[in-house]
C-alpha cells in the first residue's frame, strides 16, 4: 500500500493548531495582509548575558533564562511591508521596497503593531520580541554565537566596515541557525523591554521582561556601527522616541 501524500500546506495548517506539531523549529508561516515570513523558535533556557569575555557591564550577569516557543520575523519589517499598514515611507536614503524600514521610533513601532493588529485575517496578532527573546533566537537558540549565525561578522551582517555607508535590502547576508537574516547588523530592532544597565539582576528566570528605567533597548548593531555593536548580547539605550536612520524593527507573531 503506497503511503498517502501530505501536501506541505496541510503540515503547516496542523502545526499551527496544534501544540505539540507547531513546537518544531524551522517551521514558517506567512502573513497574508504583509506577506511578512515568520520562523518558529523552539521553547528552551539559555545562558542569557555576554558569555564571552568582559565587555559593557549592562550585559552581566549572565543568567539562565527559560522561554515559550514563539514566531520571530524571518526579516526586519521592510519598506514596503511598513507603507502597506502605515500608508507612509518614513525611511532615510536608500529607499526601496526590500529594504528594512528605519527611521521609526519606539512608539511608532508601537502603533504599526497596533494597526497591523487591527488589519490582520483570522486570530494573528503581533508584538515586539522582549530582549530576551530576541537574544535567544539570534543566538540560533541560545548557542554560543557571538553574532547571529556564528563568530565572524562580515558573512552574516552589514556594519561599518563591508555595508558602503548605508543599509542593504534584507536577506542579503547569511541566515543563522534558525533561518532568520540581518539579527547581526543593517539596522538596530526595537525591543518591547526598557533599559536599566542593571536589568539583568532583576529578571525572572521565565519569560523576563524588564519594565523599569529609561527609554527602550534596541538590538543586533546596524549598517555604520562598529563589530561590538552587532553582537547578539550588546544592549543599546535609545528614547523610545528616538527617530534613527540606524533603527527599525522585527516582530513576534503570538502563537
Amino acid at each position: 500500500m503506497k503511503p498517502i501524500a501530505v501536501s506541505m500546506f496541510v503540515v503547516a495548517f496542523l502545526a499551527l493548531c496544534s501544540p505539540a506539531l507547531a513546537d518544531i523549529p524551522g517551521r514558517e508561516w506567512k502573513d497574508p495582509v504583509t506577506g511578512m515570513e515568520f520562523v518558529w523558535v523552539q521553547k528552551g533556557c539559555y545562558q542569557m548575558g555576554d558569555t564571552f569575555s568582559d565587555r559593557e557591564s549592562e550585559e552581566k550577569p549572565v543568567h539562565e533564562v527559560c522561554l515559550d516557543g514563539f514566531w520571530l520575523g524571518k526579516f526586519p519589517v521592510t519598506q514596503k511591508q511598513w507603507t502597506q499598514v502605515m500608508g507612509a515611507n518614513p525611511s532615510k536614503t536608500p529607499k526601496g521596497d526590500d529594504y528594512p524600514v528605519d527611521s521609526v521610533t519606539w512608539q511608532e513601532s508601537k502603533a504599526f503593531v497596533a494597526r497591523l493588529n487591527v488589519q490582520s485575517k483570522g486570530d494573528a496578532r503581533f508584538r515586539l520580541p522582549t530582549e530576551a527573546e530576541w537574544e535567544y533566537a539570534c543566538r540560533s537558540g541560545g548557542k554560543a554565537e557571538m553574532f547571529a549565525g556564528g563568530n565572524k561578522l562580515d558573512p552574516l551582517g552589514w556594519y561599518a566596515e563591508n555595508s558602503g555607508g548605508g543599509p542593504h535590502p534584507v536577506g542579503m547576508k547569511a541566515p543563522n541557525g534558525l533561518g532568520l537574516y540581518d539579527m547581526s547588523g543593517n539596522v538596530f530592532q526595537w525591543t518591547e523591554d526598557m533599559f536599566e544597565k542593571t536589568a539583568y539582576a532583576h529578571h525572572a528566570r521565565n519569560n523576563p521582561l524588564h519594565t523599569a528605567g529609561w527609554g527602550r533597548v534596541a538590538r543586533g548593531g546596524y549598517w555604520g556601527g562598529g563589530v561590538s555593536c552587532a553582537r547578539c548580547s550588546f544592549r543599546c539605550y535609545m528614547s523610545d522616541r528616538c527617530k534613527a536612520a540606524s533603527t527599525g524593527l522585527r516582530l513576534v507573531r503570538v502563537p
